[in-house]
């Protein structure tokens, strides 16, 4: 066997490890990390789900030459879920890693107004998640398929549930109220929850640190860019508003979502254009955003080329897609002033937020009135994987910081475990 092609091993690893899990309907991605210091000793995807062209990718992160770091193979039949996680179990304990893992700790996209915190996995609580479901059904139920597969895999660890909306349940009526006959919210939850809890909470947390204070005194605005988007404020450590609603599809405009649109439109489609219901549905949640305005791209990337490439045929619709991306968010922060009395700064993180520079400079100049200046320098300089204040030393603080959702769902399932007699670690 060549070094590429040879198994690693290695040494046995102190401390406990939690297996993070994230899973779609044809998807299962994975993270084996140390809670207490957020160290990734193993990562990876498997893809394709249910298709024979199923495959599952796996990074060894830890002890290892560049080329050794990387493993890909495919599944065999059925090519499920089941399949990739025996071969995820597998994986584990030749590199002798599986007597580390202490829990399994995953991510449900919506809790409701059930959980706002981190959850002990018992039938109950599935059955929950299972009923929340017709508010998440994209999500819900393939976070089910990761739990159930997960308790055949690993029968034997406590399993954690972590949501995405419980950030916001500190969240006031006046915030998550909507504007509707009150007994839709009593009788069927009609109700703003948000998302992207886990990562806004996450960055929170760094910011504090870089200001040397206690999180619980300090506010922020924090926008999470990626081709899924959203806006919290986040006051006193809590989140009190945020731009995703009771689905996704609410707040700014994103990747493929539209964002906030004037709910008459939905009516116009299917009255006077002849769109069914589903046709509106794959049409504000996957066909619009970036995407829909480009007419090229929902990667900013991409777009962002496109724009400086002025021979490109999309390079007008392009720029036009990322103006109108970048004043949504803008204006976003703005309106969410108002839910504070101070603010120590705005924080940019996911895959947009921490990389572009572009979109970043174009928010940031339209926020002036907040006294929001970015050092161009800095600005330029602080990506991919990069943090720090990109503000002028005059301004208010302006944060890029990646965010680390995996670790808070490993660190929160091991303070849940270690504080609960009947899991404790």
């Amino acid at each position: 066997m060549t070094k590429q092609q040879q198994q690693p091993v290695f040494p046995q690893v102190s401390g406990k490890a939690i297996l993070v899990i994230n899973c779609g309907s044809s998807s299962l991605k994975f993270s084996l990390i140390q809670p207490e210091c957020g160290t990734t000793l193993l990562s990876g995807l498997a893809e394709y789900l249910t298709t024979a062209q199923a495959r599952i990718n796996i990074k060894y992160n830890i002890g290892l030459s560049n080329e050794e770091q990387l493993a890909t193979s495919a599944l065999v039949a059925p090519f499920d879920h089941q399949v990739a996680l025996s071969t995820l179990v597998n994986k584990l304990v030749q590199l002798n890693l599986v007597d580390s893992i202490v829990a399994v700790g995953h991510r449900v996209v919506h809790g409701g107004e059930h959980y706002a915190q981190p959850t002990l996995i018992n039938t109950n609580v599935k059955q929950t998640i299972a009923k929340l479901a017709k508010l998440a059904p994209l999500h819900n139920p393939a976070n089910l398929i990761g739990i159930n597969a997960c308790q055949q895999a690993f029968s034997k660890l406590p399993q954690v549930a972590v949501f995405d909306t419980a950030f916001h349940q500190s969240m006031p009526e006046k915030a998550y109220l909507y504007g509707l006959p009150f007994e839709l919210y009593q009788q069927h939850n009609i109700r703003r929850y948000g998302f992207h809890g886990t990562s806004h909470y996450f960055v929170a947390k760094q910011a504090a640190k870089l200001l040397n204070k206690p999180l619980v005194q300090c506010s922020f605005i924090s926008a999470h860019l990626g081709n899924g988007c959203s806006v919290t404020v986040i006051k006193n450590g809590e989140s009190v508003d945020t731009s995703m609603g009771m689905t996704p599809l609410e707040g700014v405009m994103m990747g493929t979502r539209s964002g906030d649109v004037d709910a008459g439109i939905i009516f116009h489609l299917v009255e006077q254009l002849g769109f069914s219901i589903k046709q509106v549905d794959t049409l504000l949640n996957k066909k619009s955003g970036l995407l829909g305005l480009s007419q090229l791209s929902n990667d900013c990337r991409t777009l962002e080329a496109a724009m400086l490439d002025k021979s490109h045929p999309k390079s007008v619709q392009a720029k036009l897609a990322l103006t109108v991306f970048c004043y949504r968010i803008a204006k976003s922060i703005a309106s969410f002033s108002a839910s504070l009395h101070e603010l120590d700064g705005l924080i940019f993180t996911g895959g947009i937020g921490e990389n572009s520079a572009w979109v970043r400079q174009e928010i940031i100049s339209q926020l002036g009135l907040l006294n929001f200046h970015l050092c161009e320098k800095s600005n330029q300089a602080t990506r991919f994987g990069a943090s720090g204040n990109i503000a002028l030393n005059t301004a208010r603080a302006c944060w890029v910081i990646a965010t680390n959702e995996e670790w808070v769902i490993a660190e929160q399932s091991a303070q849940l475990l270690t504080s609960n007699s009947a899991g404790k670690l």
